[in-house]
Order: C-alpha cells, then structure tokens, then sequence
C-alpha cells in the first residue's frame, strides 16, 4: 500500500477509537488530547514505514514528540476533575439529535484531516532522500526552540495565574501574556516553521509549507484566537488589554 495512504489509513483509525472513547467518557474534549499524540503518531509510523528517514528523520521525529506528549499533558492536566471544555459544551446543545454525527465527523475525522495536513513537512522529511545537516536546520532548531519557550512559558504563567484564587475573574496580563495576548499560540505557531524549516533538507521539503501555513490559519482565523478571544471580551479586562497588548506577535505593550 501506498507510503501516504497506509497514514492516512492509520489516522482514521486513530480518530475513529478516540471518537470510540469520547462517547463512553461522554464528553468531546479528549480530541484535544488526541491532537497532540495524534502527531507524535504519525511522525513515528512515517518514521518506520519509510527506509530513507535517517538522522534527519529522527530529530524531527524528536522535535514533534517533545511538542505533542507536553501538550497532551497540559491538556490532560488542565481538564482533570473539570467539566467538559465549553466549546464542545456549546455544540454538544447546539447539535441535538445530530451530535454523535457531527462529532464524529466535524470534530474526530476534521482533525485528523488538518493533523495530516499539518504533520506534511514530517511526513516528507521521512519519506524523502536527505542532504547533509546545513545551516537550515541549525535555523530551523533555533527557531523550534524558541516557539517551544513561547509555549511552554505561556501555559505554566497561565496555569499558575488561575490557581490563585485572588485572580478569579481577572484577566493574565504578566510575564509573556504582557507582550502577546496569545504567547502560548505564537509559540505553537513559530515550532512548526521550524519544522518546515528542517524540511527543506528534503527533497520536495518545500510542499511541506501546507503545514505551518494550515496551523498559522486554523489559529488566527479560526479555531485558535477568535473563538479565545469572543471569550475574553466577556471580561471588563479585556477591552483595556486589547488596546494595549498585541494580538500576536509579541512586542513592547503600548502605554
């Protein structure tokens, strides 16, 4: 069978016994821990179903594990002993006698359609023939490296700030959450350029920009920042912080 059709067969099976799970743990918001692991999955069966992957494939294969195993944690972690997230909530009312349907189609095989098409640059770093270590991948751990910060920083600020009860009902606006309203996004963001980056080692790596450029989208306009961000406008805070803190990119917050 085919290199991309034996993943993609693998996914829908992945996607599917998560969808499995979130029925008779009656709740939708386990997908985002599949999310994560779903990566690290799928850059490890590319790993070992092609025979060109070598040392390149490996430390990208590394790379991906780092970022997907912390993240399913963090969301393990923040979700524990709390009821389900309220997006999935919201849809679960919303759709009705069409819940199972949609979930299994517009949440489950949804994403794993976008994890396939964001773990590309992986898939063809292990699919394809390497040229020797350059400065591109040297650049591209630098900036792996520093997105990580953004995101890992991010998250243990935020998870600290809302275990102080004396913060209920504020709004975090410290540490990197005082240059970006989205550190933790930003950084999400900046390691799977550096992914492609390691990609362009590769031949046909530069494809692999479907990658970061589905992950920028999905989280700039869709399900990443505007649907925070409709949440944070419920807080009194956030009209102040919104004027003086930039959406995205982190810089200097204004006076």
């Amino acid at each position: 069978m085919n290199y991309y059709a034996i993943i993609a067969l693998t996914l829908f099976v992945y996607m599917s016994l998560w969808f499995g799970l979130s029925i008779l743990k009656k709740r939708n918001d386990i997908a985002d821990i599949a999310w994560g692991l779903g990566f690290v999955l799928m850059s490890w069966v590319s790993f070992f179903l092609s025979d060109n992957s070598g040392v390149r494939g490996f430390f990208v294969c590394i790379l991906v594990s780092i970022w997907g195993l912390r993240l399913a944690w963090h969301i393990f972690l923040r979700n524990k002993n709390k009821e389900e997230d309220y997006r999935y909530l919201a849809w679960r009312k919303e759709w009705g006698k069409w819940f199972f349907l949609r979930s299994y189609f517009q949440v489950y095989l949804l994403q794993g359609f976008l994890l396939f098409l964001i773990v590309f640059p992986v898939l063809l770093v292990n699919k394809n023939i390497s040229e020797s270590l350059g400065f591109l991948d040297f650049l591209g751990v630098i900036v792996w490296i520093f997105g990580f910060y953004f995101e890992t920083v991010g998250d243990a600020q935020l998870a600290q700030f809302l275990e102080n009860s004396e913060n209920k009902g504020k709004l975090m606006q410290s540490g990197l959450w005082a240059y970006t309203r989205h550190p933790n996004y930003f950084g999400e963001v900046v390691q799977w350029w550096g992914i492609w980056l390691l990609a362009l080692g590769v031949v046909n790596g530069f494809m692999g920009i479907i990658g970061p450029i589905t992950i920028t989208f999905l989280i700039l306009k869709v399900s990443g920042i505007p649907m925070l961000e409709k949440k944070m406008e419920k807080n009194p805070e956030f009209e102040n912080y919104k004027k003086r803190v930039s959406m995205f990119f982190p810089i200097p917050p204004k006076e």
